[in-house]
């Protein structure tokens, strides 16, 4: 069974996920490894190069990643043509580590299921919530970046009516991170097909 789980910046995904490992479940972040594609896979790097020039490149050969990120941040065209390369091999990628995993089901750690259309890849998806004040406090901690641009992220993705209309399972984090515990105990006890107290 594959399992998309989804939240918004600040959300708390990533220790959702870290939970679901603990618990044995074998996770795959899409973000993370759409992140080191261009460094690692040679065709992503081909095509990058050939669509939009070497003067990304570092001299350690690494992307720089903040200037393409400056460039594109406000060029839709750019961030398409950025997506078709990256996207499908990102596909490929997740494909494989599915077909090597060996737990119960498979989860694949992923911001933008609803704003890529893309629900219908997965069995069930999961739905890390809270409340939009709490998603700026944490990011604004995390990343160190100012509620401004925290806000114009959130802008930049899904509401949270509509991520969670696509909601199979919805995990509430808006309080401790024992209670989080519990909410994904919970959800994957329901995903095992167990019965659950309320």
């Amino acid at each position: 069974m594959i399992v998309g789980l989804t939240g918004g910046i600040g959300s708390g995904k990533s220790s959702a996920v870290k939970i679901f490992k603990e618990l044995g479940i074998d996770s795959i972040d899409a973000d993370g490894v759409a992140k080191n594609i261009l460094n690692l896979n040679n065709t992503a790097r081909k095509l990058f190069i050939t669509e939009f020039g070497d003067k990304y490149i570092l001299k350690n050969h690494k992307i720089n990643r903040d200037l393409l990120r400056k460039d594109i941040f406000n060029d839709k065209s750019k961030i398409k043509k950025l997506e078709s390369i990256i996207h499908p091999i990102v596909r490929e990628e997740i494909f494989k580590f599915i077909q090597k995993s060996e737990s119960i089901y498979t989860i694949i750690d992923v911001p933008l299921i609803f704003e890529t259309k893309s629900e219908d890849f997965y069995n069930k998806i999961i739905v890390v919530d809270c409340d939009i004040n709490t998603q700026i406090l944490r990011a604004s901690q995390r990343d160190n970046q100012s509620e401004e641009s925290i806000l114009k992220i959130i802008g930049n993705q899904a509401t949270r009516k509509e991520r969670l209309s696509i909601a199979d399972y919805v995990i509430n984090n808006d309080s401790s991170y024992g209670n989080l515990k519990r909410e994904v105990i919970k959800t994957h006890q329901l995903l095992l097909g167990l019965k659950v107290n309320e």
